[in-house]
């Protein structure tokens, strides 16, 4: 931890959290129903508390005003992690968050977020539409009296930040690691120790001595936190969530409470994010991967093929255990497995060889062409 001393967290972090408010109840008058969304972003993070704000006001704006939604980020009314909990019992009407952060409830809302080896997130968004995926979500979420949707997400993450390489398995036992999930699971059957810390709580906890390693997103959001300044190894590829999907809950009262009319601008604004928040990662990680590159000398560093194959052999182990939980565990599980079996001859006769291709020698032309 000696490379952190020089620099300050707030300086690593490049913003201050907001400070918590206290709120009114919802009013409801004239036709105007006021909903608010709390968020498990802080709003240092350009792209995911952007993204749950523009969700916010393109369902204002689809609604001609008769939804206005105010956006609360973490810590502002409740914790970040105690979002779904919020929405569940009435503290808040929408909630913008990953639904892996709630898998003390059930472990299955892994697969509404990401899972180790599991889709990329166009598949992630195809099994949801089209594989049985969501109407399982809506199970699910209905235990909990809460119904959620894709809201946009992170597209592939990195494998995330170390003091030194990973070189072989063993060095797993030498990290507590922030890593939420069912990547984390996976670590811990490795010989790790892991928690799941809040994100506007990494960098501290990286000056604290909590963490040794982490996980977070990619290039984008890591620049922004300042961890190439912390930490001096950036593996990939990420085994953990090759598609993180970020999920819009509402409470499933208030749902069914909504015509028709408004339940179709919420899924209307949600479906945007799908598409906006990834390209916009996109974009963002791209630039900043050249940015670290030519202000920090970050180089990634590619685990060893042995290391993954590890982790890749008790990552199908940990993902197949959920369906020991119980029959709707189960039924999720398989769904998923089928949904990404049937995907396997499709994406190695196209995606695969299309990529392993593609980049190997970009022409380089002049001006003039």
């Amino acid at each position: 931890m000696s490379k952190m001393t020089k620099i300050s967290r707030r300086t690593a972090l490049g913003a201050a959290a907001a400070a918590p408010a206290a709120l009114a109840a919802p009013l409801y008058a004239q036709g105007v129903r006021q909903l608010r969304m709390v968020t498990s972003w802080p709003s240092a993070l350009a792209i995911l508390d952007g993204s749950a704000r523009r969700a916010a006001q393109n369902i204002t704006d689809l609604s001609d005003g008769r939804l206005q939604v105010e956006v609360f980020s973490a810590g502002q009314l409740v914790g970040p992690f105690d979002v779904h909990d919020a929405v569940a019992d009435g503290r808040a009407e929408l909630y913008h968050s990953a639904d892996y952060y709630f898998q003390g409830k059930h472990r299955a809302f892994n697969f509404f977020t990401s899972v180790p080896l599991g889709l990329l997130m166009t598949e992630m968004h195809g099994w949801l539409a089209f594989g049985g995926g969501q109407e399982l979500w809506n199970e699910l979420g209905a235990r909990f009296g809460v119904r959620t949707i894709a809201c946009g997400g992170t597209g592939v993450q990195m494998g995330g930040w170390f003091n030194e390489p990973i070189r072989s398995v063993d060095d797993f036992s030498d990290l507590t690691m922030r890593i939420p999930g069912l990547g984390g699971a996976v670590l811990r059957e490795l010989g790790a120790e892991t928690v799941t810390t809040p994100a506007g709580a990494i960098v501290d906890a990286l000056f604290d001595g909590q963490i040794n390693a982490l996980e977070w997103v990619g290039p984008n959001d890591d620049l922004a936190f300042g961890f190439p300044k912390l930490l001096a190894t950036y593996i990939f590829p990420g085994f953990q969530e090759p598609g993180t999907v970020s999920g819009l809950g509402i409470g499933l009262e208030l749902w069914n409470q909504l015509d028709p009319r408004d339940q179709a601008v919420i899924e209307t604004a949600a479906a945007m994010e799908n598409s906006l928040a990834c390209s916009q990662y996109y974009a963002g990680n791209g630039h900043a991967l050249s940015q670290m590159l030519m202000e920090f000398g970050t180089q990634p560093t590619k685990l060893p093929e042995e290391v993954f194959d590890r982790l890749a052999e008790v990552a199908y182990r940990v993902r197949a255990s959920v369906a020991e939980d119980d029959d709707l565990g189960r039924r999720i599980n398989e769904s998923f497995l089928a949904y990404q079996r049937g995907l396997m001859e499709w994406n190695a006769s196209t995606f695969a060889a299309y990529f392993a291709r593609r980049d190997i020698a970009i022409p380089v032309f002049d001006e003039t062409f």
